[in-house]
């Protein structure tokens, strides 16, 4: 229910669907004569579009969760037990209707993935992630396809474990643990996007994974802020969405109990 709750509600709390809701919410109220009201709202509305649109306001709001945590400093010292690889790159839907893997944004986790794999041989890969849809019941799993990808990037088929109902970064966790029952002792590499860091440490160690290591991939922001013409208004409106879902999924996430803190340390 949480999950379904979760995706049906940012429907309306992405910032990209809202400006669009509340310049036709400032249209109706002029309609029907409150003229004044609904000037104001559709001025607010097209002035905070073009902020998140044509300015560095996304990059203020990713870079936080972007620097939140680092890729370990001395790699070749680690000796993990695992890699854990989150979904979220596959599209579920499309990949089931064409019969092939169709990949969005964050393909990194995978082509990451197969990389640790073959800097370190002795660890296992555990990937995560079910269906897209949130009624779908037909849809292949997210994890079979990503387990088919790193099979052809030459992972041995042996090292891979899927993981395939998960919906959300908490059945990530939950399920993840349950399939691999790791040892308090042993130490796994979490790979994902680094916006999505913070919250996804954060609900693995309140679901018992002790020995997590943070390896993020697919930044969306530099060190720089480009405050004017740095990008286009679709992909200022992407990053606002982005960095919107995932503040709102550390409060929710907090509040549900499926975190460790608000905004989880390294």
């Amino acid at each position: 229910m949480f999950y379904v709750l979760s995706k049906l509600g940012f429907l309306f709390l992405r910032p990209s669907n809202a400006f669009i809701l509340a310049l036709l919410l400032g249209a109706v109220l002029r309609l029907f004569g409150w003229r004044r009201r609904g000037a104001e709202l559709i001025g607010i509305a097209l002035g905070v579009l073009v902020i998140c649109a044509w300015t560095g306001a996304p990059t203020i709001l990713l870079r936080p969760l972007e620097q939140r945590f680092s890729a370990p400093a001395d790699p070749d010292h680690l000796n993990p037990a695992g890699i854990l690889v989150l979904g979220g790159v596959v599209d579920t839907s499309l990949s089931t209707e064409r019969h092939s893997a169709e990949l969005i944004d964050g393909a990194e986790r995978l082509i990451v993935a197969a990389e640790l794999a073959r800097r370190y041989p002795q660890a296992r890969i555990v990937l995560s992630g079910g269906p897209n849809d949130v009624f779908a019941n037909d849809e292949i799993a997210e994890a079979d396809v990503a387990r088919d990808l790193l099979i052809e990037f030459g992972v041995p088929a042996g090292r891979i474990t899927t993981e395939g109902r998960s919906r959300n970064t908490h059945e990530n966790a939950v399920f993840s643990f349950s399939a691999v029952e790791p040892s308090p002792r042993e130490q796994w590499l979490l790979v994902t996007s680094a916006f999505h860091m913070p919250r996804a440490i954060g609900t693995f160690r309140a679901a018992g994974w002790n020995g997590v290591v943070a390896w993020p991939v697919d930044y969306r922001t530099g060190a720089n802020t480009d405050w004017f013409g740095g990008q286009t208004a679709a992909e200022g409106l992407i990053m606002t969405d982005v960095a919107a879902r995932e503040w709102i999924g550390l409060i929710a996430y907090r509040f549900a109990g499926y975190t460790d803190a608000l905004l989880p340390q390294p």
